[in-house]
């Protein structure tokens, strides 16, 4: 049954959702939000200002509804009608580039005598060195 063939009793008992779905379907063209909320303001008999009252709420539950998807020209449409393009390239060459990324860590990774070393050659200057001497075990027990 059309829209227009129902009784308003029944049309006043639909969601928004509903009476947008139904509008879309019945269209069977893409809608933005103020024209398709102005229609269904007609439809129940609403002023001028239920309809700029009630818009913003209309504009959230369409996006809430899983029915409905936004278009790039801000134009409503029934998610049926429109397929999804899965681009699995993209999601493989970020898997690889993790893959990659963890490769480098592993070979980039510094153990801990690694660490050890550098500090301990951090904290020589060879200034220091210069007043070190070489003390043999039998000089050592002398002293």
């Amino acid at each position: 049954m059309k829209l227009k063939d129902m009784p308003i009793e029944e049309i006043e008992l639909l969601s928004y959702t509903d009476l947008t779905y139904l509008l879309l379907k019945e269209s069977k063209k893409s809608m933005n939000t103020p024209s398709i909320f102005k229609e269904i303001c007609n439809l129940l008999g609403y002023s001028d200002e239920d309809y700029s009252t009630k818009i913003g709420d209309y504009y959230t539950s369409l996006t809430i509804d899983k029915r409905f998807v936004l278009l790039e020209n801000n134009e409503w449409d029934i998610r049926d009608r429109h397929s999804v393009e899965l681009v699995m390239d993209e999601e493989d060459e970020s898997e690889e580039s993790e893959e990659e990324n963890e490769d480098e860590m592993e070979e980039n990774e510094v153990t801990e005598e690694d660490e050890i070393d550098e500090v301990i050659d951090d904290d020589i200057d060879d200034e220091d060195m210069d007043d070190l001497s070489i003390v043999s075990e039998d000089e050592e027990e002398e002293e």
